[in-house]
């Protein structure tokens, strides 16, 4: 026989009543059927509980700030400096950081501070979108060949089996040398070979997919094979999608810097961080605070992007989910 639950006035619940004590100082509780059966926790779409995790991770949500940070500094810095980036003042040459340049000035008296969020324009721009278009491309071509599989599979595979045992960087400056210098090039260059690790990626990921019992299942009653990749497969791959491409940003912006460094990037007075960076490198021993600006905000800047990268494969990954 169970036992009874008793509360004394007190607050304290005991299981039973104790012989030394009177019985009408207790209350007989019973279960609580409506608590027991309510939902203590919020009910939370997908999204609503990856915004939420992803809010708990600290590194990824302060590296979320400060994207944010230099995103707007790269609108509204150079709009709001009484300075313009070409600019040449050749009383300030190599000028150390003060209350009108706060980042010093370069080697012909050109404000660094509007120079450096000219450059991040650039620099962001070409990373940001480079990224997403070799996303999609990516993703368009490897969901074909893992949803369809066949011929079209095969052929595109060895494609891209052969580019991917060229090294990116010899195809980009190639590129670069027939399509001419620019942001446009850089693009066109970035995209060339860049889509290849989402396609391969894509490709796996929707062969897993196409042969869940829910995709069979719609296959049975006839659904079109576009609504079941929309609505079936893509969803399911959109949170793994939006993580690699926070990952391939900072890899992007590294390339462009890399490529503006050499000088294949962006035509001087135009100004990226790979340019600044070379400006600066020239100047290391009069001026070291030229390129120790610039390299603080691209490490800053990919830093950032791996730690929101980070935050969101965790705050998208189902394995996680309940264990908080």
């Amino acid at each position: 026989m169970a036992k009874k639950i008793f509360r004394m006035p007190s607050g304290e619940v005991v299981p039973e009543i104790p012989e030394v004590l009177d019985a009408s100082l207790f209350k007989v509780i019973g279960k609580n059927t409506e608590r027991m059966e309510s939902i203590s926790r919020p009910s939370l779409t997908f999204w609503q509980d990856a915004w939420r995790r992803f809010r708990k991770n600290r590194a990824a949500f302060v590296g979320l700030c400060v994207i944010l940070i230099y995103v707007l500094l790269a609108i509204f810095a150079p709009m709001l400096s009484q300075y313009g980036f070409d600019k040449m003042d050749a009383h300030l040459k190599n000028a150390l950081p003060s209350l009108q340049h706060w980042l010093g000035c370069d080697d012909t008296g050109r404000d660094i501070w509007v120079r450096m969020w000219m450059g991040a324009r650039v620099s962001l721009t070409i990373g940001f979108v480079a990224a997403a278009v070799n996303m999609c491309v990516g993703a368009v071509i490897g969901g074909l060949c893992g949803y369809y599989g066949g011929w079209l599979d095969m052929v595109v595979m060895r494609i891209v089996d052969v580019l991917y045992g060229i090294p990116s960087l010899i195809i980009t400056i190639l590129v670069m040398m027939v399509v001419g210098r620019g942001i446009h090039s850089l693009i066109i260059a970035l995209c060339v070979v860049g889509w290849i690790g989402s396609c391969r990626f894509v490709r796996g990921e929707v062969y897993r997919l196409k042969n869940q019992d829910y995709v069979s299942a719609a296959k049975v009653l006839g659904v079109p094979d576009f609504t079941i990749i929309i609505r079936h497969i893509i969803p399911n791959i959109m949170g793994m999608l939006i993580t690699n491409l926070c990952m391939a940003i900072p890899g992007a912006i590294f390339q462009e810097a890399f490529l503006s460094y050499i000088g294949m990037g962006i035509k001087p007075p135009n100004a990226s961080w790979g340019i600044l960076a070379k400006e600066g490198v020239k100047l290391l021993r009069v001026a070291p605070h030229q390129v120790l600006f610039t390299a603080f905000f691209i490490c800053t800047t990919m830093l950032s992007l791996t730690m929101i990268g980070d935050g969101l494969r965790d705050a998208f990954d189902p394995r996680l989910r309940g264990t908080e």
